[in-house]
């Protein structure tokens, strides 16, 4: 399952710009308290004139300072005065892993996904646990979005964990993070934005595809943007949906959380899942405004996953063209000419 981290370079340096090239996100261990801080480079936020200002953080390398299994996960907003500012102006963060395989295809570990709507992460310490290794490298990124006439300066973006040390006899089982995208595989060409416009009335998009394991599904959580309807997990082989939720929105249809769903209980793990069956992931919407929103869909469910006895999870093929062409759309994505329009401002008006 592990590749060498000069494997990677040579890939990278192959597929576009390099890991080594972006800068390093600020790592903060307190290993009396178990916990975890990677801190993203401060940024002004300026304010917005018309619709919402986004301002994308530069994309980051993390390097692990330590074995661990993590159980708790939180993303905090602070100002430069370290007050915390208003969750809703998390577009998203994203914490990915060039050097281990996603479940559902053959690129990159999503670690983490959070955005406004997405509450703080925690699964019992006991039981399970996300496995890093110590010197084991990371991507992290993270975009903002202001609606307001108010500018913030010195924002920092910081993703908080907690974790069991390495060589504990618990947690009971490794759980790995698993994710699907109704824009897999790879998204926009060049740019890997998983996000679609949205046309006037109900627009449903989906993707579909096999676990490369059999294992258990612990919970998950979805991610959706204003007028997002529904999110659906079904098994196509038998016909059965798994799973279906809804985003909570308040009165004008605008997206204000997202419920985690936790399936596993006193007498069971979770939900089972199959290497020979094949799920699909289905995203619907209804936009009322009478015109086209310009990526204003996005439909996506993370969660974790136990493998089943015996199952071992399978090594990442860094020679595979898509795991290079998501990983070089990864890279580029953190770039200054990809994110310089960001700050631009945009505009869900016609």
């Amino acid at each position: 399952m592990h590749v060498t981290p000069l494997i990677v370079a040579l890939i990278l340096a192959l597929a576009g710009p390099g890991l080594e090239s972006l800068p390093p996100a600020t790592v903060l261990l307190d290993p009396d308290r178990h916990r975890l801080v990677v801190e993203l480079p401060v940024v002004d936020v300026p304010a917005a004139t018309r619709g919402e200002v986004m301002v994308g953080l530069p994309l980051c390398r993390v390097l692990v300072p330590v074995s661990a299994s993590l159980h708790s996960a939180r993303v905090e907003l602070l100002d430069g005065s370290g007050r915390e500012l208003p969750r809703a102006m998390l577009h998203h963060f994203n914490l990915t892993d060039p050097e281990h395989r996603e479940l559902f295809l053959p690129i990159g570990m999503h670690l983490l996904a959070a955005s406004k709507e997405t509450p703080a992460i925690t699964v019992p310490r006991l039981l399970f646990g996300l496995p890093l290794a110590r010197g084991q490298r990371l991507i992290a990124g993270a975009m903002l979005a202001n609606t307001t006439q108010q500018a913030y300066h010195g924002v920092r973006v910081r993703l908080v964990l907690h974790y069991t040390p390495g060589g504990r006899p618990w947690p009971l089982y490794r759980t790995y993070p698993w994710d699907i995208d109704v824009q897999y595989p790879l998204g926009r060409p060049g740019t890997g934005s998983k996000a679609f416009d949205l046309p006037p009335g109900r627009t449903e998009r989906s993707w579909e595809g096999s676990p490369s394991i059999s294992g258990t599904i612990l919970g998950l959580g979805g991610h959706m943007h204003d007028y997002g309807v529904s999110l659906e997990l079904r098994d196509v082989t038998t016909g059965a949906v798994l799973w279906r939720g809804a985003p909570i929105t308040d009165g004008a249809g605008l997206v204000t959380s997202f419920p985690l769903a936790r399936f596993y209980k006193w007498y069971r793990l979770g939900l089972h899942v199959v290497s020979t069956h094949r799920y699909r992931l289905t995203a619907v919407y209804d936009n009322p405004t009478g015109h086209a929103i310009h990526d204003g869909g996005m439909g996506a469910v993370a969660g974790l996953f136990v493998p089943d006895r015996g199952s071992v999870w399978p090594p990442v093929d860094t020679t595979d063209t898509l795991y290079q062409r998501d990983l070089a759309a990864t890279i580029r994505s953190g770039t200054s000419d990809m994110t310089a329009d960001m700050m631009m401002g945009h505009h869900t008006d016609p």
